[in-house]
């Protein structure tokens, strides 16, 4: 039971429909036991032969009124529980939801989202069973359980209540067993059930390249081995909880055998009346919904524990990125100076970065090129945050990025990263990602801007073409030219191009750049590239190599230094020559 213990803090913020639902149980409990005892009456009036038309009318008025109090009464009972239960799955959801947004990187490299996925879904509605079946079968148990036991005991007999007890406490021992192993089994269920959620997920966003290498049959067996795993699981977990009602019955069978023995013993002896001994074995049936309900309680309960156990363990994963209490309310603004002595990446051991130190001015271009691998990205990671430690220092506008509000400092920096990630929605949708009420017009700015303005006229609906999910339907070249216009949307004080013009040819290339020049006039823009004509008219040029600064400078003065720089441009543009057939 210590789920419950663990939910305390909900059920104290819902204190006054738990305690509503809770009295109102116990009512009805109460009301079960005058049928029963009604029954009773009227059979000994028919066994003595005074039962008359007004006699009967009367206690049938009684059941009917009875009936319809407990119609009633169970409708609200379960307003109260059921419906804050429902508040609570909601609560934990959006806990988690938020949870994830404010999660780093190096939590999701971890984490499959099969696995988050299954935690926000599975997880959360045997939580929810918990706190609703779970309540209600705890409190329904007890409550009829106890009230029918101090009925049978107090007004028809004590001595026959007792022995009908006698087999209980073995099937408390039977159900606390079944109830461990059934905690430890449904643990291991969930586990798989997230495995083959993260496996469905992976393979249906990888369609297209299981696709294209042929692997369809591989991917289906793969699929079918987890879902078999997933089966097999679950049945070990449906075969001890099978248990449960058989062991439940027999328990109740072997009641009902001392009481209709024992019972008959007392009538035949004058200690009970027939009507007695009649109104005693219908209470006894009314005592086999506590029992089987008992034992339903302890799989609830297992199930809800494993799953809260496996949420909270997600929900207490420390958030690595934090603001500070005096962080600033502001959208910075001015030059941005780098500092770095070292930086590593979590769990790792080699240094991504190291001595990196230079001054970007405000309404400045930087390029940043080198090899696969060099650091580029990184650097621009640590400008938005998403990495962070006390060997790196950047100042914004003569401030530490650290001494603004994370919110405020994104909406500084546009960032177009190498992944360029569509949500399934109209492209005007997408475009306007981070400004939802942006006019067309504003969005058609923006994707002049990025010169895709004149394919998305070509799209079927134009702007109102929804492209399936990650831009599935559109060409690399396209997805990246939406990317840059959601961020130049956002008219951001950095824009940042992280590799974002791989895709298209050197004339859009051109084009994009041309225009951004024209139109961000006294705005900072970063570019890193492979492509060197992308940067070649930057104010300031890094040439990084494994995490350093090799070469820095302008286009002129790194062709001047006959360094690496200039020998991968002059190499690129040899490639370009050749690829227009020398010309």
């Amino acid at each position: 039971m210590k789920v419950f213990l663990d939910l305390g803090w909900f059920f104290k913020q819902e204190k006054k429909s738990y305690i509503t639902g809770t009295l109102l149980l116990l009512f009805v409990a109460l009301l079960q036991l005058v049928p029963p005892k009604v029954i009773g009456i009227i059979a000994d009036h028919i066994k003595e032969g005074t039962m008359t038309t007004g006699i009967l009318v009367e206690w049938v008025g009684i059941l009917v009124v009875v009936a319809l109090m407990m119609y009633g009464l169970r409708y609200y009972w379960r307003m109260m529980i059921f419906g804050s239960s429902v508040k609570l799955s909601k609560i934990l959801r959006n806990q988690l939801y938020q949870h994830f947004t404010n999660m780093s990187p190096s939590f999701y490299q971890k984490r499959r989202i099969g696995d988050l996925m299954a935690h926000a879904t599975n997880d959360l509605q045997a939580i929810q069973q918990t706190a609703g079946a779970g309540v209600l079968t705890l409190v329904d148990s007890l409550s009829t359980g106890g009230f029918v036991i101090l009925a049978m005991a107090f007004s028809i007999s004590w001595k026959l209540t007792l022995i009908c007890l006698i087999p209980m406490p073995f099937m408390a021992m039977l159900t606390s067993w079944f109830g461990t192993m059934l905690h430890r089994t449904f643990h291991k269920a969930q586990e798989a059930f997230s495995s083959l959620n993260d496996k469905t997920q992976e393979s249906i966003t990888g369609i297209k390249v299981i696709k294209t290498f042929g692997q369809e049959k591989e991917d289906i067996e793969d699929f079918r081995k987890q879902s078999e795993d997933v089966v097999q699981k679950n049945i070990v977990v449906a075969k001890i909880d099978s248990l449960y009602d058989p062991t439940i019955s027999v328990i109740v069978g072997i009641s009902f055998f001392l009481s209709i023995v024992f019972g008959a013993k007392y009538v035949i002896n004058g200690e009970l009346t027939i009507g007695e001994l009649i109104s005693f074995t219908t209470y006894l049936g009314l005592l086999i919904w506590p029992m089987l309900a008992f034992g339903w309680l302890f799989n609830i309960v297992e199930r809800g524990r494993a799953s809260y156990d496996r949420v909270s363990t997600l929900l207490g994963e420390p958030i690595e990125i934090r603001d500070s209490k005096e962080a600033l309310d502001l959208v910075p603004t001015g030059d941005i100076q780098y500092e770095i002595s070292e930086f590593t990446y979590p769990d790792e051991t080699e240094a991504k970065l190291k001595d990196i130190s230079f001054v970007l001015n405000q309404g400045e271009t930087l390029g940043i090129v080198g090899k696969t691998g060099a650091g580029k990205t990184t650097l621009l990671k640590l400008l938005v945050r998403e990495f962070e430690n006390d060997r790196v220092e950047i100042l914004f506008g003569g401030k530490s990025i650290q001494a603004y509000k994370l919110e405020k400092l994104r909406e500084a920096i546009g960032y177009v990263p190498q992944d360029h990630f569509l949500f399934s929605a109209t492209v005007a949708e997408n475009i306007a990602f981070t400004h939802p009420d942006a006019p067309l017009s504003d969005i058609q700015a923006a994707a002049a801007l990025a010169k895709i303005h004149e394919d998305i006229l070509q799209f079927t609906d134009g702007y109102q073409t929804v492209v399936g999910e990650r831009g599935v339907s559109l060409s690399g070249g396209q997805k990246q030219r939406i990317s840059i216009a959601r961020a130049l949307l956002m008219n951001p004080e950095v824009l940042v191009l992280d590799d974002s013009l791989s895709a298209v040819d050197a004339k859009t290339e051109e084009a994009i750049l041309s225009a951004l020049r024209e139109n961000r006039a006294g705005k900072t823009t970063i570019i890193t590239s492979h492509r060197l004509s992308a940067i070649q008219h930057a104010n300031l040029i890094l040439v990084l190599d494994e995490g350093k600064i090799i070469e820095r400078g302008t286009h002129d003065e790194l062709m001047d230094s006959n360094g690496w720089y200039k020998e991968m441009y002059l190499h690129q543009q040899l490639e370009e020559l050749v690829e227009h057939g020398g010309h």
